[in-house]
């Protein structure tokens, strides 16, 4: 604003609640917190949990606000676990320095917060002013234009009352630590025996040599950065037939290449900008952006990707230089079927074996593959699901003729460590499958700290061994398996055991506290008010989306499906008692300009997995905030 005396604010007066967290508080030297120490500062709680791509999003979209106000706003990230290993304080200690989080962040494994503030989805922003009081909410990614012009109002306003205290903030970094690697994701084998690893915190490529322990050489600068000497997060790795190495520059939306020989590196595909909904999914390769691949594999003459922030399955054809969008709706969850219909949950591991790619699931906690559709299935595959090709992904149609299936998992909400026949077992956020010569595949399982093993003939999951640290990719070499334990940041060698090691069962649900529903009628609204100075871009069509279903998909009689109104009438089953209710919302606005021709637009989507138990004493509404309170 520039105007002396600021709009007078129409903002809702709601005292925030206070910040409480068992776990404590990290990157502020050991000092506690209150609301009433950050008074006089604009602060904005970032709950989070390291697994959701999504919130990984956020903290990137965070870090130029943080830098641009850093006299007047604190940001907090308010850790809220998902997964059981989430739950524990060193892994959060871990994920802080991993991704680079410069602001405290308050560890708060029991979701005290979490309720306090009734969040119901990761990630969820939520804005105090100077004087302690909520004035927005903003679930999902897309929000940092809205929150740089609040923050711009909010300095005026408070400024002019003399409510804004300016100066340096509480964050503390930590002390370094010494390693050679620093929280490795993946690596390949070279053909001369040495390993290539990509070290994801330092924003390198290291070589290191067949000992799987001596650096041979660094590729990169180790700053952040999207040059010829540069990465952001790198992940996964593979060779390409003409001897370079295919590399997911995840943090820069981008694949690019290393030729080991030469040492060049090359950007092969992406624009280095996150894909946003309606943007090309296939075209010229360097013009179509990508959104966080994880991991890639050479299969069937094409790179293929796992395209974590989309939930999605893509290829790149070096011969056409191309890419395409080829399995997965955008959709989160886990829905099996032709491939265009079908439904990930941050595909985060590949791996080619013959007539297969396997997959590493890792939202879903699942091992899922693609192959060729057989000739006897129809057009509508296997188990094709509730609300299947209601995305704007893949397209129409069965892209290639290729079916997704699941081996291991079954959804969003349940997971752990469990042996035995694939129906039955459990897996806990797994980030790496490598196929195996006797046909069976070994699976990362991370948040299991454990290497497991599915064998296809016998169907039967075992454990191969425990005791690692966040593993989260494994490479073949001879007679033994080099897994990459991120968390102890270094490569670990395993010689293959003939029998697997047992462990005890464990099986786990999400966590959160289950939203009490009347039976019947549900009405469901997703708040969603366009931030100052936008307005709903409707000038080629309704600007939003709303998508419904639920698990098992027997809970909803009614309402499921997609549509483009933000409200909608759910009615649920007779003699269902609970559930999990899928939500995905998304709305464009633009900047609310009538000069300017060509005005910005921002897209604001979220998803929702609302665990739900039916009693005659719930509420008959259900309410969700995409984005609300700031107007």
């Amino acid at each position: 604003m520039n105007d002396a005396t600021p709009a007078p604010s129409r903002r809702a007066r709601v005292r925030a609640p206070e910040l409480i967290g068992k776990g404590g508080w990290l990157n502020t030297g050991d000092t506690s917190y209150t609301l009433a120490d950050l008074r006089g500062r604009i602060v904005i709680l970032d709950f989070w949990t390291f697994c959701c791509i999504n919130c990984l999003h956020v903290l990137d979209e965070l870090r130029e606000l943080e830098e641009k106000h850093r006299d007047t706003v604190v940001v907090i990230g308010v850790h809220s676990p998902k997964f059981v290993h989430e739950a524990e304080h060193r892994a959060v200690v871990d994920a802080v320095e991993r991704y680079e989080v410069h602001h405290p962040v308050l560890d708060d494994p029991e979701l005290a917060t979490w309720k306090q503030y009734a969040v119901r989805a990761w990630p969820t922003l939520v804005v105090i002013d100077p004087e302690g009081y909520v004035v927005a909410q903003h679930a999902g990614e897309g929000h940092a234009h809205a929150l740089a012009r609040l923050v711009e109002e909010l300095e005026a306003e408070h400024a002019a009352k003399g409510t804004l205290r300016r100066g340096d903030g509480p964050y503390v970094a930590p002390e370094p630590v010494a390693t050679d690697l620093r929280f490795p994701g993946k690596a390949v084998e070279l053909p001369g025996g040495h390993f290539l690893v990509s070290d994801s915190t330092r924003h390198q490529l290291v070589e290191v040599d067949a000992d799987a322990e001596t650096v041979v050489r660094r590729i990169g600068s180790g700053r952040r950065g999207f040059g010829p000497d540069s990465f952001s997060e790198p992940q996964g790795l593979a060779l390409l037939p003409d001897g370079r190495v295919i590399v997911a520059d995840t943090v820069n939306h981008a694949l690019r290449t290393y030729d080991p020989v030469s040492g060049a590196v090359e950007t092969v595909a992406g624009t280095g900008r996150q894909w946003w909904q309606g943007a090309p999914t296939s075209g010229p390769a360097r013009e179509v952006s990508l959104s966080s691949p994880w991991d890639v594999a050479w299969w069937e003459g094409r790179v293929w990707i796992a395209m974590a922030g989309t939930h999605q399955l893509w290829t790149y054809d070096p011969a056409a230089g191309t890419v395409e969008a080829v399995a997965g709706t955008t959709n989160e969850g886990l829905v099996d079927g032709p491939a265009a219909e079908a439904w990930f949950a941050q595909p985060s591991g590949l791996a080619a074996a013959g007539d297969r790619l396997w997959i590493a699931d890792s939202e879903t906690s699942a091992l899922r593959y693609v192959e060729r559709e057989r000739g006897d299935e129809g057009a509508g595959g296997e188990d094709g699901g509730e609300g299947a090709g209601a995305g704007a992904g893949a397209g129409g149609g069965n892209a290639g003729g290729y079916v997704v299936r699941t081996a291991v998992g079954t959804g969003l909400f349940d997971f752990g460590h469990r042996d035995g026949a694939a129906g039955q077992a459990l897996l806990q956020h797994p980030l790496g499958v490598t196929a195996l010569p006797d046909g069976s595949v070994a699976v990362c399982d991370t948040y299991n700290h454990a290497l497991r093993r599915y064998d296809p003939a016998t169907g039967e999951v075992t454990t191969l061994a425990t005791d690692l640290r966040e593993p989260s990719d494994a490479v073949l070499a001879g007679e033994d398996i080099v897994v990459v334990e991120s968390a102890r940041h270094r490569l670990t060698r395993l010689r293959l055991p003939e029998e697997a090691v047992r462990v005890e069962s464990v099986a786990h649900r999400t966590r959160r506290a289950a939203t009490e529903v009347a039976p019947g009628a549900l009405r469901l609204d997703v708040v969603f008010t366009a931030p100052t100075g936008q307005k709903l871009d409707t000038r080629y069509g309704p600007s939003t989306r709303l998508l419904v279903s639920s698990t098992p998909p027997e809970l909803l009689a009614a309402g499921g499906g997609a549509g483009t109104e933000l409200g909608r009438d759910l009615v649920l089953a007779d003699g269902a008692t609970e559930g999990v209710l899928h939500v995905s919302a998304m709305a464009a606005s633009c900047d609310d300009d009538p000069l300017n021709e060509y005005p910005a637009c921002h897209v604001h989507q979220q998803d929702w997995g609302v665990p739900v138990v039916i009693t005659p004493a719930g509420t008959p509404r259900l309410g969700l905030v995409l984005a609300g309170l700031d107007a």
